[in-house]
C-alpha cells in the first residue's frame, strides 16, 4: 500500500503567503492545511498528525520580536515532539533563529524564500519525521517501556551490559560511540544518555552525517555568514553552535568523507570553529555522541576512517545487539508497540493471539526493533477483531518459521554456530574451540568481534 501524501501545516497570518506556499508545496506532492493564528494552529495539531509545519514567527499582536512565534514553536513541539517545525520570518536575525531551534524548531528559512532551498528543507524534515515515528525516538515515548535509565525494554541478558553502561556513563560528559545494526535503537540510547546527564535541560541536536553532501557539510555543522556563497543571504548558526551547552548526536559517522572527518576532528579537539566565510573563532561546549552500523576498526584499517577521530569519539563504546540475539525482549516490545499503535490509530486490537506471538518469536528480524514496530503497526491497521492474528502480521512464510542457514549472511551463520557450540559445551571456551576446530585465541577473537560473552572458566 502506497504511503499517503505527506501533510504539512502552514501557520501565517497573511493569506497570500499561505496561498503561495500551498501552490509551491502542492506541486511537490504535499497535502496542505493552513492556520492564521497560534490558537488555530494548536487546535489543528491536536486534531491530527502532521509530517511537518512551516510557522511564521510574527503575528498581529507582536510583529517584529518573534516572541509569539517562539512560544508557538515550543507549544507545538510540546504537543508532538517528533514534529519538525520550520520557522519563517521576514525579520531574519541569527539570535531569533537560534532561539527558535533551541525551543525545538527543526530549521528556519527567511522571507522571501528561495523555492529550491525551501523544498529541500521541507523534504528532509518530512523524511526525518516519518523515520522518527517508525523507529528509535518513539521507542522512548511509550510509558510501557520502562527500565533502568529510561523508557527502554531491556530484559534480555544480551542487554544487561548496555543498561550498565548507560547507568554508569550517562551522568558523565564522556564522548560515546554507539554501534549496532540498522534499527537496533542507537538514537534512543543517545537520547537516554542525554537525559541522564547534567545537560538534560539543554538542547539535544541530532544530525545524520551520512545525509550531508560535501558542499553543505561545513555550513550545516559550523554555520555561515551572509555572502559566504551564492545562497547565503543571511547569517546561519551551525549544529555545533545550536547544541552549545547540550548534546550533539552524530549519526552514521562512518559514512562521512575523510575531508569531513578532518573538519570534525579539529572541533572535537579544541571546541573551536569558524562559520563559513568568517575568520572569527567561536567555541562550543558540547557532549558528542556518535553512532554507526559499520565495523569502525575495519574502516580504520582500510584507510576509510581516521584513527585519531575514532579515539576522540569512542571514549566509551556501547554496542547494541541485534534483536535476534535478545529474543526475551520480543514479547514485551511487541506488546508495547501494540499498545502505542492501537492508541494512535484508535483501534480495538490490544492483544496477540498465541500463534501471532509465536510467529514474532520465530522471525529472524533482519530490520531489528524498527522492523518489529513496523510489523505491529501494520497488523494493528489490518486486524479486523480485538486480537492480532498471525495472518495480520503479514510476515513472509520463510521468515515466519525457522530461517535456513544458507539464507543468512556468512557472519550471522558463524555467530549462530559459535553460540550453539558454546551452549552445547556449557560455556566452556576450550571445549567450544575444539568442537569448532579453532584455536582458543582464534575463538576469543571471534567472541570479541561478535560481542559474545561467556562464563568465566
Amino acid at each position: 500500500m502506497a504511503s499517503p501524501s505527506p501533510r504539512l501545516l502552514i501557520v501565517d497570518d497573511q493569506a497570500d503567503i499561505i496561498e503561495a506556499l500551498r501552490l509551491l508545496l502542492k506541486h511537490d506532492g504535499y497535502a496542505i492545511d493552513a492556520a492564521q493564528s497560534p490558537a488555530d494552529a494548536l487546535a489543528q495539531l491536536g486534531a491530527r498528525e502532521y509530517d511537518g509545519a512551516l510557522v511564521d514567527l510574527n503575528y498581529s499582536r507582536d510583529t517584529t520580536s518573534g516572541s509569539e512565534g517562539l512560544d508557538l514553536v515550543q507549544q507545538m513541539v510540546g504537543v508532538d515532539a517528533t514534529l519538525p517545525v520550520i520557522v519563517m520570518t521576514a525579520w531574519a536575525s541569527i539570535d531569533t533563529a537560534v532561539a527558535a531551534m533551541r525551543r525545538g524548531a527543526h530549521d528556519y528559512i527567511e522571507k522571501p524564500w528561495d523555492n529550491g532551498r525551501l523544498l529541500s528543507i521541507v523534504r528532509n524534515a518530512v523524511e526525518l519525521a516519518r523515520a522518527l515515528r517508525r523507529n528509535q525516538r518513539l521507542e522512548g515515548e511509550n510509558q510501557v517501556l520502562r527500565r533502568a535509565t529510561g523508557l527502554f525494554v531491556a530484559q534480555s541478558p544480551a542487554m544487561r551490559p548496555v543498561l550498565q553502561l548507560i547507568e554508569r556513563v550517562g551522568p558523565s560528559d564522556a564522548n560515546v560511540l554507539i554501534t549496532g545494526e540498522h534499527g537496533t535503537g542507537k538514537e534512543l540510547v543517545a537520547t537516554l544518555l542525554h537525559r541522564a546527564s547534567a545537560r538534560a535541560a539543554r538542547a539535544f541536536i541530532a544530525v545524520n552525517l551520512g545525509g550531508l553532501a560535501e558542499g553543505v557539510f561545513e555550513s550545516e555543522m559550523f554555520g555561515h555568514v551572509k555572502g559566504a556563497f551564492t545562497d547565503a543571504r543571511t547569517d546561519r548558526a551551525g549544529r555545533f553552535e545550536i547544541a552549545d551547552g547540550g548534546t550533539l548526536f552524530l549519526d552514521e559517522i562512518a559514512n562521512v568523507s575523510l575531508g569531513q572527518q578532518a573538519r570534525l576532528l579539529r572541533v572535537l579537539q579544541t571546541g573551536e570553529f569558524e562559520r563559513v566565510g568568517s575568520s572569527r573563532v567561536r567555541k562550543a561546549d558540547v557532549r558528542v555522541l556518535s553512532a554507526t552500523n559499520a565495523e569502525v576498526t575495519t574502516e580504520v584499517r582500510e584507510g576509510r576512517f581516521r584513527e585519531d577521530l575514532l579515539f576522540r569519539i569512542n571514549t566509551i563504546e556501547i554496542h547494541l545487539p541485534p534483536l535476534r540475539d535478545r529474543r526475551e525482549d520480543i514479547a514485551p516490545l511487541a506488546h508495547a508497540y501494540l499498545e502505542r499503535h492501537g492508541s494512535r490509530y484508535r483501534k480495538s486490537a490490544r492483544t496477540l493471539e498465541p500463534a501471532a506471538m509465536q510467529a514474532l518469536l520465530d522471525h529472524p528480524w533482519p530490520g531489528n526493533v524498527r522492523e518489529l514496530s513496523h510489523v505491529v503497526e501494520r497488523a494493528v491497521l489490518l486486524a479486523t477483531g480485538d486480537a492480532i492474528r498471525a495472518a495480520d502480521l503479514a510476515l513472509k512464510p520463510a521468515a515466519a518459521g525457522l530461517t535456513r542457514l544458507e539464507d543468512l549472511p556468512l557472519e550471522d551463520v558463524e555467530r549462530i554456530l559459535i553460540r550453539k557450540a558454546l551452549d552445547k559445551s556449557g560455556g566452556n571456551v576450550s571445549k567450544t574451540a575444539k568442537a569448532l576446530g579453532l584455536s582458543r585465541s582464534a575463538l576469543y577473537r571471534r567472541l570479541e568481534y561478535y560481542h559474545i560473552e561467556t562464563a568465566a572458566e
